[in-house]
């Protein structure tokens, strides 16, 4: 599926993949996620291509999901754009690479869950709030994040939802390295253009034994997740914070289900 804020190039060897919407900071919608979800395929199926780079502008990488856009179009089928999108990054076979500069909340950090080699800028910002949406984790984060940051860290970033600095996602292990904002676009580059030099067959099989064990744990947090959050998305908790988000006002007091 074409899309003028999903931006794709292959060169040597490299499928950049670019997020660019941004006046309206990179927010995610449906047809952006089916756009990305085609371009993981078609990025798998080409020879030419031998690795995957996502990156989006200088100031931001995503917002996470465009809420009005998700309200009308909620993810609560596993055909959906959004859960295409999230089993293109688990099944990927080719090495994925991300360059992060700016914020990159919710969606925006899961992802990255997903990706082999992580640069980030050093004004980039990660956070998951999802617990602050009245909403909760996916992309498999709730299984992924704890097996890269530690239980006790995990529960910390998923539960409060604070701000993390690029220094301090590096020295969790959230991302690999953190480069000046300006470096950022061309070392990650420079890092694909090297993996895409390597013995192709090679690279494959190490991906795939480094993935082997944890992809069907993947698959069914994935699943379990996005029930629990389709149960979420439609409470009347989740409704009231979502609205007074677009609306622009604090919530009223959270109330149960």
């Amino acid at each position: 599926m074409k899309n003028s804020n999903i931006v794709t190039e292959v060169t040597e060897g490299v499928q950049r993949i670019e997020i660019r919407r941004p006046e309206k900071k990179n927010a995610l919608t449906v047809g952006m996620y089916a756009a990305m979800a085609d371009a993981l395929l078609q990025a798998e199926s080409d020879p030419a291509v031998r690795v995957i780079l996502f990156h989006g502008q200088a100031d931001i990488f995503t917002s996470g999901n465009d809420i009005a856009d998700f309200l009308q179009n909620p993810a609560n089928s596993e055909d959906s754009p959004v859960f295409q999108f999230l089993r293109g990054l688990m099944y990927a076979k080719k090495p994925i690479l991300a360059a992060v500069t700016g914020r990159a909340i919710g969606i925006g950090t899961t992802m990255l869950l997903h990706c082999d080699y992580v640069i980030a800028g050093e004004s980039a910002e990660f956070s998951l709030p999802f617990v602050n949406l009245a909403l909760c984790p996916e992309a498999g984060s709730s299984l992924l994040l704890p097996l890269v940051v530690g239980q006790k860290r995990a529960s910390e970033l998923l539960l409060f939802g604070d701000k993390v600095s690029a220094a301090e996602a590096c020295d969790i292990g959230l991302i690999n390295t953190v480069v000046a904002d300006v470096d950022v676009g061309t070392h990650a580059l420079a890092k694909a253009r090297i993996l895409a030099a390597k013995p192709r067959a090679s690279l494959l099989a190490t991906k795939a034994l480094l993935k082997r064990a944890i992809v069907p744990l993947v698959e069914k947090a994935m699943i379990e997740e996005a029930y629990e959050f389709s149960d979420r998305l439609s409470s009347p908790e989740a409704r009231e914070v979502l609205s007074a988000f677009l609306e622009k006002r604090r919530p009223n007091a959270a109330r149960p289900d």
